[in-house]
């Protein structure tokens, strides 16, 4: 599972950070360190359930995604359908959430990395909302949820974890069920 996100502190808790966001509750819940610098990535490796995961964060910034996490899955000896992805979109609300098992980029520039790089879009992906700012810029993106979102936000990023889980212990039907139904 690789959360997207901008590497630095100046970016944590931002719009974009989402992803990175879920991997560190992912890490905390179930006891896994991302303490592995490699192949471009921060990760760490234990269990979810009874199943063996990998979590990552790659450390370059979000449009470069791709190339580590090629490297990383390559590295595990896993293909693309082992790969769930988790990052922002701008054309959700905050507060909505969604699943799918594969797509395009969708104008995401994470995603169109990830898709460069392994030559395939046949992955997992959750989307977390973020809204679409009144002005195109990256202000937004890089910006901070107000007080108002993120109340909904703290909830939204609670239930990816859980369909998270749900990926890995019963299945990416089970786990779009489950996100897709909120």
């Amino acid at each position: 599972m690789v959360g997207l996100g901008n590497p630095g502190s100046e970016y944590r808790g931002t719009r974009h950070n989402v992803g990175f966001e879920v991997v560190d509750r992912l890490a905390e819940q179930h006891g896994i360190r991302l303490a592995t610098l490699k192949h471009g990535s921060r990760y760490g490796q234990g269990t979810i359930g009874n199943r063996e995961v990998v979590l990552a964060k790659p450390v370059t910034f979000m449009n470069r995604s791709g190339g580590p996490i090629a490297q990383l899955l390559r590295a595990m000896g896993l293909d693309a359908s082992a790969l769930l992805v988790i990052a922002d979109e701008l054309d959700l609300e905050p507060g909505r959430v969604s699943m799918k098992p594969k797509g395009g980029a969708a104008g995401h520039n994470g995603h169109r990395s990830i898709i460069a790089a392994m030559g395939t879009n046949e992955y997992a992906r959750i989307r977390i909302g973020i809204g679409k700012p009144p002005a195109a810029g990256v202000e937004h993106v890089l910006g901070r949820f107000s007080r108002e979102e993120s109340e909904v936000i703290e909830a939204v990023l609670d239930r990816t974890r859980q369909a998270a889980e749900l990926f890995v212990t019963e299945g990416l039907d089970r786990a779009m069920a489950f996100v897709n139904s909120g």
